[in-house]
């Protein structure tokens, strides 16, 4: 056997059993390991291993109750609107996406059997056979042309239309073959397709409280911002899975809550816990940690379009006064990387690595704030539980302030509505963002001018232009070169403040099975329900 099979065998077969799991067929599985580079016969016996290992491992049965950390009054069943982990979890119960980016950062398929294009601009997507949604219908290419344009309707509201505005047309060629046009070339489209917001509902859909879809549960109950109930799918479309009777989903916005809440078995999963309750959590045999490296992050953003961001040198001040080392060894425990004041972590094959790391230099920062004229004036910081460890890191933000005589307010507020009544709108909060799989998605979201989730007002016609070429390059070396100018135009110009890229710390129930890291955030990217099973 050679190195290669054998890196194989030992590093991937849990990736070839993720992909069953997803209702990846024979020829799927065998066309992805001969890209690895594995021999025809050496394939066949990985695939009747993960094949046995599943057979043998996975329980059908029980009910998941699952607490995340974030909800409000404002939670929806829409996929195009969702803008929190809790609307992620119920969408990833209740639909699916075309694409699928699976736990090596690759992106697969899921509704769709193939996404291909000759020049980047016209892509053909062939649909599944077979797929029917919660209420019984069949799944058609109409139920795709009708996903996909919600997002360029304004009426709609789609968190993600500054993305979806590429998209020129989409229309059905028959029943199971969609092509869509966009307005120039993007080589990341079958990513794209693969976020969240693009999950497909049936055509015609315009009331989202039940929830139907093509996903493994069917929705019992939904109360925003309180729970929700799915129950599983007997009809769902993939050869495996789900494996749960029921999941159940809510918030316990507290993390000690939370924590103890798993540890009393109240609930069997809980999301994102605070690095500080590892020390608990690894002497109690009541709970399992589950760390996922990510590229999340949360950051401190500083209005450029409101006092006192406004003034020149305000948002640089704070990017000095920001120590990056404790919030990463202190606050964190270590479970956490560096960041740069830009959203591009280092393991990305895009990072600006020649981009100078900024560093915690207080006195700085005050003459920064000197220069601003608003030194000695009050400035209130808005800081919530919704914001992954905001709290901590306002903490460390107001003690450095204190030192160079810049009088911080921090402002803690609940994490009911903050998402809809403080984040992008207060001049200086805290956000907290999720993984994304690219540096267009991420450059689109946060950083185009028109962008629906610019936190800083951040706008630069260059940046915009730049944008749009990189997204139709074929050339990687030429592509790689626009994304490090753009990091670089992010990290001096924008009010963005991001010290570290977070790991995330789930904990889990000893008996909880199944769980896998994947790229695009904690809780199996907010889908374990579809592929956890409890121990016999």
């Amino acid at each position: 056997m050679s190195d290669k099979i054998a890196n194989w065998t030992s590093r991937d077969d849990a990736m070839v059993e993720d992909a069953i799991r997803r209702g990846a067929n024979r020829r799927e599985l065998l066309r992805m390991m001969l890209m690895g580079g594995v021999a025809l016969t050496a394939g066949t016996g990985i695939l009747g291993r993960a094949t046995a290992a599943l057979a043998a491992e996975p329980v059908r049965g029980g009910h998941l109750k699952a607490a995340g950390w974030t909800s409000s009054t404002a939670d929806t069943l829409d996929p195009a609107k969702g803008s929190n982990s809790t609307d992620y979890t119920r969408c990833c119960s209740l639909y699916n996406r075309l694409t699928y980016i699976d736990g090596s950062g690759r992106t697969t398929m899921e509704l769709a059997e193939s996404v291909e294009s000759g020049d980047a601009t016209v892509w053909t997507v062939k649909l599944r056979k077979g797929v029917t949604f919660h209420d019984g219908r069949s799944l058609t290419a109409q139920d795709v042309v009708f996903s996909l344009k919600r997002h360029l309707d304004p009426a709609v509201g789609s968190k993600v239309n500054a993305i979806a505005k590429q998209i020129a047309d989409v229309k059905a060629l028959d029943e199971t073959t969609a092509e869509i046009t966009l307005t120039a070339p993007n080589a990341d489209l079958p990513t794209i397709l693969a976020l969240h917001h693009f999950m497909i509902v049936a055509d015609g859909t315009t009331d989202f409280s039940k929830g139907i879809g093509t996903g493994p549960f069917k929705l019992r109950e939904f109360q925003p911002g309180v729970r929700s109930v799915v129950e599983r799918n007997e009809n769902y479309w993939k050869a495996e899975g789900p494996y749960l009777d029921s999941f159940e989903f809510f918030a316990i916005a507290d993390e000690t809550a939370r924590r103890n809440a798993l540890l009393s078995g109240d609930i069997q999963l809980a999301a994102n816990l605070n690095p500080r309750s590892m020390r608990v959590l690894e002497n109690d045999p009541a709970a399992q940690l589950f760390v996922t490296k990510l590229g999340t992050y949360t950051d401190l953003n500083v209005r450029l379009d409101m006092a006192p961001g406004d003034k020149a040198g305000v948002a640089e001040g704070f990017k000095y006064l920001i120590n990056r080392e404790i919030i990463q060894k202190s606050v964190l425990r270590g479970l956490a990387e560096i960041a740069n004041d830009h959203p591009i972590p280092p393991w990305s094959p895009y990072f600006n690595a020649e981009l100078k790391q900024r560093e915690y230099d207080p006195d700085r920062a005050k003459s920064l704030f000197q220069k601003a004229g608003v030194l000695g004036q009050p400035i209130r910081v808005t800081a919530s539980e919704a914001a992954s460890a905001s709290l901590d890191y306002a903490a460390v933000l107001q003690q450095a302030a204190g030192e160079i005589g810049l009088g911080l307010t921090i402002d803690r507020v609940p994490s009911d509505g903050y998402w809809s009544n403080h984040w992008i709108k207060d001049a200086v909060h805290f956000g907290n963002l999720n993984a994304r799989p690219t540096p267009d998605i991420l450059f689109s979201l946060l950083y185009q001018s028109e962008a629906a989730w610019n936190e800083t007002g951040f706008k630069s016609e260059a940046f915009d232009r730049m944008l749009l070429e990189a997204r139709g390059l074929l050339d990687e070396a030429k592509r790689k070169e626009i994304y490090g100018e753009m990091q670089s135009m992010i990290h001096n110009e924008a009010g963005t403040v991001i010290p570290v890229f977070q790991s995330n710390v789930d904990g889990a129930s000893p008996k909880l099975r199944g769980l896998v890291p994947n790229p695009l955030g904690g809780q199996m990217a907010f889908g374990a329900a579809e592929y956890v099973w409890f121990e016999a």
